[in-house]
């Protein structure tokens, strides 16, 4: 669906459910990871590109303190909440995503008053592509244009990540955001999750007769189920024993005498995994910058044994995913994501696109898997008002 689709579908559903014309109509993308991972909450580095799929709002304001919020992709009707009442932890359902937003705004002395908002999203649930970030980053957007707030694109980012720390309650870290929010056609984008500075990184993958493919294996996956906060917690125990304030101060020509000094094999594993993916996040700017894009096929793989192994983050239908494609002519491939299902992506070259793709449909058909949804990822614009 295309951005004038969307606009039109959006804006016939506010109007049929509000009664009036939006005062506009927003749209953010969601993401795929191209490498580094679970190296964000280190303040590490990562390297996102948005998709062309997008959670699209049409939003008005209010000044009576009703948030009223309804989306076309779930039924039930529209959720009235009071700007006053939003309290982190108490909306276990998709508005908690929006309604945090507005809470986080409020809390940081933004007089947001109210909102009528009619969401519609094609970016795939649960299959580790970030279908919540897009959710925020859009109604972020919409609320600081609507609201004259002035905020940045970083800074709407870090409201949004806010927003799921907080209210939602999963503790992720900013990098989902800061893609919905930053990223541009084209490019990769290269954050630096201590500062926040971003790069943006020409990933022409036409130009090169190659693609990116995601594969989305259809196994849901959900980051607030305590796999992910206990990662996290190891994570920050490692760094603690290791007497430095974040992983990524952990340089990588050290990595293998910190490990001995972990005495839990657990949290070795995961101190292991994130400095050698903020490692290979370096390894992959510098082949890009070298014109290199197929160089970095066999880092994608490695990262994805990392993942597998040292994070144990994956799940067969993933392994399989990554295994099948490099058999069948693929440059590389990798889960992504907060895994424990979700998606892979696989560097390929044009040409060999659909073997791949064939390829690893029957190996799922045979293995007794649902079928996987497959398809390129094309590096798309960030946050925008369409309308």
């Amino acid at each position: 669906m295309g951005d004038r689709e969307a606009v039109q579908q959006v804006r016939g559903g506010f109007e049929e459910l509000y009664g009036v014309a939006p005062e506009g109509i927003w749209a953010a993308p969601g993401r795929v990871n191209l490498i580094g991972e679970y190296t964000d909450f280190n303040e590490g580095f990562v390297m996102p590109l948005a998709l062309p799929h997008t959670a699209v709002a049409a939003v008005s304001r209010r000044d009576d303190g009703v948030l009223r919020l309804h989306s076309a992709d779930i039924e039930g009707p529209v959720v009235e909440l009071h700007v006053d009442a939003l309290a982190p932890l108490t909306n276990t359902s998709w508005a908690a995503y929006p309604a945090g937003v507005v809470w986080v705004l409020r809390e940081a002395g933004h007089a947001i008053t109210g909102a009528d908002i009619h969401l519609a999203s094609t970016v795939p649930t649960g299959a580790g592509l970030s279908s919540s970030a897009a959710l925020e980053v859009v109604t972020a957007l919409a609320l600081n244009d609507l609201y004259e707030l002035d905020l940045t694109g970083p800074e709407l980012a870090r409201i949004a990540q806010r927003a799921e720390n907080d209210f939602v309650g999963v503790p992720c870290g900013v990098m989902d955001q800061t893609a919905s929010a930053c990223c541009t056609e084209g490019h990769a984008l290269h954050l630096d999750c201590r500062d926040l500075s971003i790069r943006q990184v020409p990933f022409d993958l036409p130009a090169h007769g190659l693609q990116l493919l995601v594969v989305d294996s259809r196994v849901k996956h959900a980051l607030g189920d305590g796999a992910y906060a206990e990662r996290r917690e190891g994570c920050e125990e490692g760094a603690r024993q290791l007497g430095v304030p974040f992983l990524r101060d952990l340089a990588y020509e050290d990595l293998d005498a910190a490990l001995t000094r972990l005495p839990d094999e657990r949290v070795r594993r995961y101190v292991r995994h994130v400095v050698s993916d903020d490692h290979r996040v370096e390894e992959v700017i510098a082949l890009l910058d070298a014109g290199d894009i197929r160089g970095i096929g066999p880092v994608l793989t490695a990262g994805h044994a990392s993942l597998r192994d040292d994070l144990r983050i994956s799940c067969p239908e993933l392994d399989l995913a990554v295994d099948t494609s490099v058999r069948a002519g693929a440059l590389g491939a990798r889960m992504t994501g907060g895994g424990f299902g979700g998606s892979a992506v696989v560097l390929v070259e044009t040409a060999d696109a659909d073997t791949v793709t064939k390829a690893v449909k029957e190996t799922f058909a045979t293995a007794g898997y649902t079928e996987p949804r497959v398809f390129p990822a094309v590096p798309s614009a960030g946050a925008r008002r369409v309308g």
